[in-house]
């Protein structure tokens, strides 16, 4: 199979970051400048000089870090609307305005990485196993007080006007 820049992939996988040597700032010394070179090359056209395998590994990593941060902001919220439906009586302005910056900010990440949309069952039961942990670790609940699968469909947990009983 070719890559994108026309190359077997069995010649990719067999780089390494010892083989590109056409780069003049390394990697692992400067990210930022290695960074910025990599664009450069990029917008010169010069494909042949540029630092496949560690381009490669950073865009898969980003990829990745969207996908982490949606992750995170659900388990946050989640872990927020388990307290506030479990300890009623902890009810207090500093859930609701997690719950409030989280379902804010959610929506961002979406837009921004429309493809999440696809993963968003996946993501939601692994944020909801962590809220799950996390909300009984805060509240000294039994993790089996909450329900074992995610009560609550993406659309309703993001929605603004809603607060479990």
């Amino acid at each position: 199979m070719i890559d994108f820049f026309g190359r077997s992939n069995e010649i990719v996988a067999k780089r390494t970051k010892r083989d590109f040597k056409m780069t003049t700032v390394s990697y692992d010394s400067d990210f930022y400048a290695w960074a910025m070179e990599q664009a450069n090359l990029l917008r010169a056209g010069k494909l042949n000089e540029i630092d496949t395998v560690n381009l490669i590994e950073e865009i898969e990593s980003m990829g990745r870090s969207e996908k982490r941060e949606l992750e995170n902001r659900l388990v946050m919220l989640l872990q927020h609307l388990l307290k506030w439906q479990f300890q009623p009586s902890h009810q207090g302005r500093s859930w609701r305005l997690t719950i409030e910056e989280q379902r804010r900010e959610i929506p961002y990440v979406i837009e921004d990485n429309p493809s999440l949309k696809n993963a968003l069952d996946d993501i939601v039961q692994r944020a909801y196993a962590k809220a799950t942990k996390a909300a009984a670790s805060e509240t000294d609940l039994p993790i089996l007080t909450f329900p074992q699968k995610c009560p609550w469909s993406f659309d309703l947990a993001v929605r603004d006007d809603f607060f479990p009983n």
